[in-house]
């Protein structure tokens, strides 16, 4: 842990903001996502330390454009995303790997990082621990504030003592339905302070061919990181799932425009969990949904963003409208200015 003068802030924070424990919240998400009509699973479970490395691993596939384009409009747009930010919490929702925030970093220059604190908000402790040693490490100037916290649940309590530029990248808003976006946005409005901004990563609707092969590879780490979900769930509580017994399916839901991720029952099935008195029945056949992944059109995002008392300042895309990322505010700043690369 890093020490500080009583007159300077810590260079190494670190803050748990979780209102449930983690081991109560993942009880109570399963027991409602698998008494469902359609069962589901909470997608923030893939993540542990296999989960976290296959999705490495998928980032970098062909068919995963995803990444690849963020940080290329990143890359070219660092300098203007960051315009008049200093002297305020960078923060980070879902923060992950430290490749985006880099890109930011490095636009803003030593003399503004030595301003800046870095707040990663992430449920994995050990992934913030290590993301914001590395950091450190590689930007001597910086403060960081490791927040532990789940960012559907705990934005507000979030800290609430300096200017924001809130970062929600990986276009994750999209694993969250229309209610869920809502109500997130409208308590993320909450913690901007009247200069505050927030820059969203967002997949546009594009050709349901692209879309599928992205969440089908060729090399089928998809399928593997989809089905390690139930190798967490036995370990965390204790269920006695078994991946072979399933088959991973993703597909474009034209009519709500997600892609689905699902687990497929191979055949008619009785999973136990012990420790949370439960037993799930499982048809042959029968899915549970893994995760949806939303894609936006621009009309549709500035719907959402007004909706929670936000509106679009700027707005950068690739060519072919492929990938976004929007710039919001509280409204009253709109200067709707638009970018391609």
């Amino acid at each position: 842990m890093f020490q500080a003068t009583a007159c300077e802030r810590p260079r190494f924070e670190f803050l748990n903001c979780l209102s449930a424990s983690s081991a109560d919240q993942m009880a109570d998400d399963i027991r409602l996502g698998l008494a469902a009509d359609q069962k589901y699973i909470p997608s923030k479970y893939f993540y542990d330390a296999r989960g976290s490395r296959l999705f490495r691993e998928i980032c970098q596939l062909p068919e995963y454009y995803l990444t690849r384009m963020e940080l290329t409009l990143l890359r070219r747009n660092a300098r203007g995303l960051t315009d008049g930010f200093e002297n305020g919490d960078l923060v980070e929702l879902g923060s992950g790997a430290n490749w985006k925030i880099r890109v930011l970093l490095d636009a803003m220059g030593q003399a503004r990082r030595g301003g800046t604190r870095y707040v990663p908000v992430d449920v994995s402790e050990d992934a913030l621990t290590r993301a914001g040693e590395e950091l450190l490490q590689t930007y001597p100037e910086l403060q960081v504030l490791c927040v532990l916290a789940d960012f559907m649940l705990d934005v507000p309590r979030l800290p609430l003592d300096r200017s924001k530029l809130i970062l929600f990248f990986g276009s994750t808003i999209g694993n969250l339905d229309d209610e869920q976006t809502g109500v997130f946005l409208k308590a993320l409005a909450k913690t901007l302070y009247p200069d505050g901004r927030f820059l969203l990563g967002l997949d546009m609707v594009k050709p349901t061919k692209v879309l599928e092969a992205a969440y089908n590879d060729s090399r089928h780490l998809t399928a593997d990181f989809n089905k390690n979900l139930l190798i967490v769930l036995n370990r965390e509580v204790g269920s006695d799932f078994h991946p072979d017994y399933f088959e991973h399916v993703a597909f474009f839901n034209e009519r709500l425009s997600r892609i689905e991720m699902h687990l497929r029952a191979k055949f008619r099935m009785v999973v136990q969990f012990p420790a949370l008195d439960l037993s799930v029945r499982l048809a042959k056949g029968e899915t549970v949904r893994t995760e949806i992944s939303r894609k936006f059109t621009r009309p549709g995002v500035e719907a959402f963003v007004k909706d929670a008392g936000m509106t679009v300042t700027r707005w950068v895309s690739d060519p072919y409208d492929w990938f976004s990322i929007a710039e919001i505010a509280l409204d009253g700043r709109c200067t709707n200015a638009v970018s391609k690369l």
